[in-house]
């Protein structure tokens, strides 16, 4: 499972014009799932992503969580997050896990979020989402339940 994490001082994803999820400041997730990927994989990602210390402290140093600044998560699916792209030109989607297992894992994900109460926005599986954010620094990061030793 993979995840492409912002800090953001809002973001919001809409669907034919009409808005489905906000948040102010926190972090804007894309989120991919995998072949082979399971609740623990979603768990994992999720406990590291709620716990990231990627907001400032009073001293300006990236010392608090989103739960520490009592932000929000707007998590939006991407499987084009596991794109291999090593030959010709065209993403091959190969690795992606297949819709069902991905619609379950990603919720998963979600409900794993709004357990350690971090309010969760999110977007609607497998539709055309137009996501907008303002990224805060810029700071993303990178996760992937597949590195975690």
């Amino acid at each position: 499972m993979r995840a492409v994490i912002q800090r953001v001082s809002k973001a919001s994803v809409n669907i034919a014009g009409e808005p489905v999820g906000a948040i102010g400041q926190g972090l804007m997730v894309l989120l991919g799932v995998a072949q082979g990927d399971t609740a623990k994989d979603a768990f994992y990602l999720a406990d590291k992503t709620a716990g990231l210390r990627i907001f400032e402290d009073d001293d300006g140093k990236m010392n608090r969580s989103v739960e520490d600044i009592d932000g929000g998560i707007l998590v939006v699916s991407q499987f084009t997050l596991l794109g291999d792209c090593r030959k010709g030109r065209r993403p091959g989607f190969t690795d992606a896990a297949p819709p069902e297992l991905a619609d379950t894992l990603y919720e998963e994900y979600v409900d794993a979020l709004r357990n350690q109460g971090i309010t969760v926005a999110t977007g609607v599986f497998r539709a055309n989402m137009q996501v907008a954010l303002i990224n805060d620094g810029p700071v993303t990061i990178m996760l992937d339940s597949r590195k975690q030793f």
